[in-house]
């Protein structure tokens, strides 16, 4: 075969995947996507903040603000964003540069929760327990790094929040529109990075990388199976890495384990690039929304694979993960 048809022939094959692997995340995200927009059109997303008070004086924030992580638990970090713009406009005393980096690092750790724990259990992850994993870690976080700032002092000069633009609310057309311009461009990663492997494995680029990383996730407790999907799904997020997890799943290169354990560190801690740089431009800094999220990411993971050791394999396939994705 000549390689002009080899490369013919794998741009297609990396196409087909896209449309298949495509279809399994539409299946989990536009239904979530709508009734979550049904939640925001009746003003219901409140009701949401109001069990997360408490926990906001864990972390040493003001009770209001549980309403922006509330709007990002359940749909994203734009939206949790969005809601802090409005809140930091209408607010007598301004927010710190620590409460805005607390409050961004419990956005990152844990956000779209329905849609990207139900992407999880579509893998083979099961659906509340990562649910937990991730509530809880951002919580520890958020703590950890409250009372690190709050004990030195640091970071307590106001924060430079971007105020929000006034203008009209988006039509629903206009919102549809746009929620299908972002599954599009899902499916465009998604055929980049399927592509992107094949052509990594051809070179011989993927063994490299894998072994480069390969002791830092030996050390996790993450196998070299595992090793260059979690990476993708740390750097570019868990939507995309979990496309192309799914096919690695269907071709039964990774256990059910090693599937859970990606997922569990893609799930605390992905998006490293795009949503640091995007919370740095909120008023953040990048101690606690990069180091100590990285950090405790990588603790909470060790943690998991030793505890996890300690269940029966029947209990963690009826509880952790599923057999078959």
């Amino acid at each position: 075969m000549t390689l002009m048809r080899r490369a013919i022939a794998t741009i297609a094959d990396s196409f087909a995947q896209t449309l298949r692997t495509s279809r399994d995340l539409y299946v989990v995200m536009i239904p979530v996507i709508v009734a979550v927009k049904v939640l925001q059109e009746l003003d219901w997303v409140r009701h949401v903040a109001r069990p997360l008070e408490p926990l906001m004086r864990l972390v040493g924030l003001p009770a209001d603000l549980g309403l922006s992580w509330a709007a990002a638990l359940l749909n994203g970090t734009y939206s949790g964003l969005i809601v802090l713009m409005q809140l930091a406009q209408n607010r007598a005393e301004p927010l710190s540069v620590a409460q805005v980096t607390t409050l961004t690092t419990l956005i990152l750790v844990a956000h779209a929760l329905p849609v990207e724990c139900g992407i999880a259990h579509r893998c083979g992850a099961r659906f509340l327990g990562q649910c937990a994993l991730r509530f809880g870690t951002a919580l520890v976080c958020g703590a950890i790094y409250h009372q690190i700032t709050q004990r030195f002092g640091l970071y307590q000069e106001a924060a430079a929040i971007p105020l929000p633009s006034a203008g009209p609310d988006p039509s629903l057309a206009a919102w549809a529109w746009g929620e299908a311009r972002n599954l599009l461009a899902i499916s465009g990663v998604i055929f980049v990075l399927v592509l992107g492997m094949k052509v990594l494995r051809a070179s011989g680029l993927l063994d490299l990388v894998t072994r480069a990383i390969a002791p830092l996730m030996g050390l996790i407790g993450i196998g070299r199976g595992a090793s260059t999907i979690t990476v993708v799904g740390m750097t570019l997020g868990l939507s995309y890495g979990s496309g192309v997890i799914l096919e690695e799943v269907r071709k039964g290169a990774l256990s059910p384990r090693e599937v859970f354990f990606a997922l569990s560190l893609m799930g605390i801690c992905h998006s490293l690039i795009e949503d640091t740089l995007l919370m740095l431009l909120m008023g953040a800094e990048i101690w606690g929304l990069l180091w100590l999220r990285l950090a405790v990411s990588v603790a909470a993971i060790a943690l998991l694979v030793r505890l996890v050791a300690l269940v029966p394999e029947r209990v963690a396939a009826r509880t952790l993960w599923v057999a078959r994705a």
